[in-house]
């Protein structure tokens, strides 16, 4: 972190950085734990231009989630830009263990916050999915949404790049294979990187990507790489029960998330989404 990116941090926080420690973060952002005469502190920060709006999109569905009172989230303490380096500060979240019954209150409180709902499909921004940017314009059924604002922009992504896919027949079929339900709020990138243990033991999420969408995205994502034991399903369908057959579905929205990867990380994703789209092509 420079000088000039500290001294504005300290201008926002009206308090003296005494300590700067490297957190672990990610391949987009840098993340430090600010020490402070006021507190702790966490900043994420990255560069404004090449990721233009992330952290006020990142903040905006932090709030969101948080307004819920579903599940806990690091309330944001401030967002903005020093020179050419966007920052997000946010309260700093000392990691504990798993309490009694951690996976159950996880399942439950996610069903919790799949009960919020909206009168469309989408969100009132667009955000971003990783690096990538994620598209929420309204549309009146889930169907609609996860192929036009989800699906279409990353086989467009991954067309650019060179690799070919025949998706009118995927299309077609994904049509009658979604099943129709309200809009769910959604994490949107449910995955083991993406919830912290608080130090009283309970979960809290970070890192939304967030929109009004089937909740099935949700389930499927926290099938996709694991983490996520069976204890934390049975409470979550014990709360707000899955449409029958949602096991059967995860690779469809899973597919979204590979093609995220295939587009971040190359070719070694386009085995697992080839699979999905010869399934649902009827091929």
């Amino acid at each position: 972190m420079t000088e000039t990116v500290k001294h504005s941090l300290e201008q926002v926080l009206r308090a003296e950085i005494r300590k700067v420690s490297p957190l672990s973060g990610g391949d987009i952002n840098d993340v430090y734990l600010l020490e402070t005469i006021a507190g702790q502190f966490v900043v994420k920060v990255n560069s404004a231009s090449r990721y233009p709006g992330m952290f006020p999109a990142e903040a905006e569905g932090l709030a969101v989630l948080g307004n819920t009172g579903a599940i806990h989230v690091p309330a944001v303490i401030a967002q903005g830009e020093a020179g050419k380096t966007a920052y997000l500060i946010l309260e700093y979240m000392e990691q504990g263990i798993p309490g009694p019954g951690f996976w159950e209150t996880f399942g439950k409180q996610l069903a919790a916050l799949h009960h919020n709902t909206a009168d469309y499909f989408g969100f009132k921004n667009s955000n971003y999915i990783g690096s990538l940017p994620q598209y929420n314009a309204h549309c009146t059924n889930a169907a609609a949404f996860y192929i036009t604002q989800r699906l279409q922009p990353q086989f467009s992504m991954a067309q650019d790049k060179g690799y070919r896919f025949n998706t009118e027949a995927l299309y077609k079929n994904l049509e009658t294979v979604i099943p129709e339900e309200q809009p769910a709020l959604v994490h949107g990138d449910l995955w083991s990187g993406n919830y912290l243990v608080s130090k009283d033991g309970n979960p809290c999420l970070i890192d939304p990507a967030v929109a009004y969408a089937h909740r099935e995205t949700d389930i499927a994502m926290m099938h996709l790489f694991g983490g996520f034991p069976p204890a934390m399903m049975r409470a979550y369908n014990e709360t707000f029960a899955l449409n029958e057959g949602w096991e059967e579905r995860l690779d469809v929205w899973q597919l979204y998330y590979l093609l995220v990867h295939l587009n971040l990380f190359g070719s070694g994703y386009l085995q697992s989404v080839e699979r999905i789209v010869r399934k649902y092509s009827g091929c």
